[in-house]
């Protein structure tokens, strides 16, 4: 069953609201309806497709392929040994495409330098590309100074790991969650995900 594309673009308009909502209505829609649903990704396509055949503006406020977003999640999870029964600490790297939504979680044993740029280059073989810019938090694994007259003053190892893949590191301003909206969402997402 094709979804209301109209209607999903006026209801993004809304506060609040976000495709990963309004899919899981869709794909409920669906359920009753007893009619096959399409995942999410080829939903976020579908409406990026969309908003491109009609001319109207995407309510995403994104351009494709332009921006990264990545963090680290702040809940952390454990894992178990199953022959010592030893539990060791899991960190989670997120990254997320904002306009598709598009996400990549990559678990670690530590917040390190060499494990924060690891799993960076994780992060782009598995999108299968790069992109220009690329918005962290203020972490100190990636930002070594950002001022709020905005200098911006990157540790040289991901300053290269950057240069690398010809994308620039344009770290969210502090205290302002919103400019890496993307991932702090997906990272709530993934934080709340039930064990299955």
């Amino acid at each position: 069953m094709q979804p209301d594309w109209e209607g999903v673009h006026k209801e993004l308009a809304k506060v609040g609201v976000t495709l990963k909502l309004l899919h899981g209505e869709y794909v409920d829609g669906c359920a009753v309806k007893r009619q096959p649903s399409m995942g999410y990704d080829r939903f976020c396509k579908a409406y990026a497709a969309h908003t491109l055949i009609t001319g109207a503006a995407s309510r995403v406020g994104h351009k494709a392929g332009q921006t990264i977003e990545v963090d680290w999640s702040g809940p952390t999870m454990q894992l178990i040994d199953p022959v010592t029964g030893e539990t060791s600490r899991v960190y989670l790297f997120v990254a997320c495409l904002p306009f598709s939504r598009y996400a990549f979680v990559e678990p670690t044993l530590d917040m390190r330098q060499d494990t924060w740029l690891l799993a960076n280059v994780g992060m782009f073989e598995w999108f299968g590309g790069s992109v220009p810019r690329i918005v962290p938090d203020n972490l100190k694994t990636g930002v070594i100074k950002h001022s709020r007259e905005g200098e911006i003053v990157l540790n040289d190892a991901y300053r290269e790991l950057a240069a690398h893949y010809s994308a620039a590191v344009l770290p969210g301003r502090i205290r302002r969650p919103k400019d890496k909206a993307s991932v702090e969402n997906t990272v709530s997402h993934v934080a709340t995900w039930p064990p299955g």
